[in-house]
């Protein structure tokens, strides 16, 4: 069957490969459904043991094309619910190799086996009850994390943390609605006039007020954890840039620690920008060497090209380091430079991190002029990249530049956070939920006014884990995972 006519849901046997289809030592086949252990089974040189054999054992056999033998394995029983999907399944340890692992597959195809779907496997185990929605993300972010504190963050959510914190939230605005609904109940008139009933409230005032105001502020720090969680996990764009010769190449050699840009006394030779990836205090960065901008362009329309492909990466960059050589020699400002960091940094001073260079060539306390006028916008950070003086006091004040906007030190210690654009989009609805219905109650609306606001704040919330859902909506996220996963 073409896999476009698959649909998430069934409890068909799926297989599908969960290590990359390439040259190597071992290949792991993912196997789960209806049957799965029989139909292995039925391709295995030895099926009455794996039939019989218990949840987490291992067996070893040989996987046949009728009499033919295809390879030699170990297959890993597993046997729900007590298994990742919670159904019965199993992973299939094979050979390494294109031939062997398609070789495998189509024997498993003809047994009754069909390609699973992306992240099917995970979606199994959502629907089985075995993992909630945040959890279920955690994996493909566990997947793709580059740094050990991006691997870190997605563990502590695939633990249950974000899962936790969610709940917890959500079960204070409960108590706060049922509050509420309780006053709907009644008229106003029957609680007025009797001594100790909650009068007031029936009146139009929120119960549990305090209450309601802690979610909110629960929400609006979960709601800041986002742009440090996309940090450790996408990265960010750092450009180094400046003059020709302040030795932008030697630093980016320096931080990516191997030689990947020229580096010569004359100026001008990146005619365009050179990029790596480097992790600094598990921070993944994009390092981009570009360029030196200046007015005279002596290499040509080379030499313009790149200064113009490295204005362009400024300007979206998260952080520029700009370079100045500070060298004794006689020094004047170039106006070309000046007017395009002058903009950059009004714009936005925080993007610069300006970087005085050379710093082993030239007597302390001395000024270049270029250096006096961007000094008044921040301190220079002083190094010499061919010694690798001062380099690891550079890379702690970028890991502060690109975290200080973010939450800063206390959201780089939070265990919890949230990891992807569709919890962002969930915690944002329920926090304009919670305002408004807080905004009504200083107004002195009527409280029936004000529940379904509570209501909706609920129902997001309980989107985040999965407790509120749509077929479509999971297909979608799903969607989005690898295969095997």
């Amino acid at each position: 069957m073409n896999p476009l006519f698959y649909t998430y849901g069934d409890d068909a046997p799926i297989a599908a490969p969960a290590t990359p289809l390439a040259e190597c030592a071992l290949a792991i086949i993912r196997i789960s459904g209806k049957d799965a252990i029989p139909l292995v089974a039925s391709v295995f040189s030895r099926p009455r043991k794996l039939l019989e054999a218990p949840g987490n054992t291992v067996v070893y056999g040989w996987i046949l094309d009728e009499n033919e033998k295809i390879d030699e394995v170990l297959v890993s029983v597993y046997r729900g619910p007590r298994s990742y999907t919670g159904e019965d399944g199993a992973d299939i340890s094979c050979h390494g190799g294109i031939a062997t692992v398609r070789g495998v597959m189509r024997v498993l195809h003809r047994a009754g086996f069909r390609d699973s779907l992306p992240g099917e496997f995970t979606f199994r185990a959502f629907m089985q009850g075995k993992l909630d929605l945040t959890r279920a993300e955690s994996v493909m972010e566990l997947v793709s994390a580059k740094t050990d504190q991006a691997r870190s963050h997605a563990v502590n959510r695939l633990a249950g943390s974000l899962e936790q914190e969610v709940r917890g939230i959500k079960d204070q605005l409960v108590q706060v609605l049922a509050g509420t609904e309780i006053f709907l109940d009644y008229s106003e008139d029957e609680f007025r006039g009797n001594p100790g009933t909650l009068d007031d409230e029936a009146a139009g005032r929120l119960p549990d007020r305090a209450l309601a105001e802690e979610v909110l502020a629960r929400l609006r720090v979960l709601a800041g954890s986002y742009r440090m969680e996309r940090l450790y996990h996408e990265g960010a764009l750092v450009v180094i840039a400046g003059r020709p010769n302040a030795g932008k190449s030697s630093l980016f050699n320096r931080l990516l620690k191997e030689e990947r840009s020229i580096v010569t006394d004359i100026p001008g030779t990146t005619r365009d920008w050179i990029e790596g990836w480097i992790s600094i205090e598990g921070i993944p960065i994009r390092l981009v060497d570009t360029a030196g901008i200046r007015e005279d362009a002596v290499g040509g329309m080379l030499e313009k090209l790149g200064m113009e492909r490295s204005r362009a990466l400024l300007r979206d960059a998260d952080l520029v380091l700009y370079m100045v050589d500070a060298t004794c020699s006689a020094d004047t400002r170039d106006e070309e430079s000046v007017r395009f960091f002058s903009a950059l940094l009004w714009e936005d001073p925080k993007r610069i991190l300006p970087v005085k260079n050379k710093l082993d060539l030239c007597p302390p306390g001395t000024m270049t002029e270029e250096e006096s006028f961007f000094f008044q916008y921040a301190p220079f950070q002083g190094i010499s990249a061919k010694t690798g003086w001062g380099i690891a006091e550079l890379a702690v004040a970028i890991a502060g530049r690109l975290t200080r906007e973010r939450g800063g030190a206390e959201a780089r210690r939070s265990s919890s956070g949230i990891g992807t654009e569709r919890q962002k989009g969930l915690i944002h609805g329920a926090i304009q939920s919670l305002e408004d219905a807080l905004t009504l109650a200083d107004q002195g609306e009527p409280l029936d006014l004000i529940a379904p606001l509570l209501r909706e704040g609920v129902q997001a919330l309980g989107t985040i884990t999965g407790e509120v859902s749509t077929a479509d909506m999971l297909e979608v996220m799903f969607s989005r995972f690898c295969v095997g996963k």
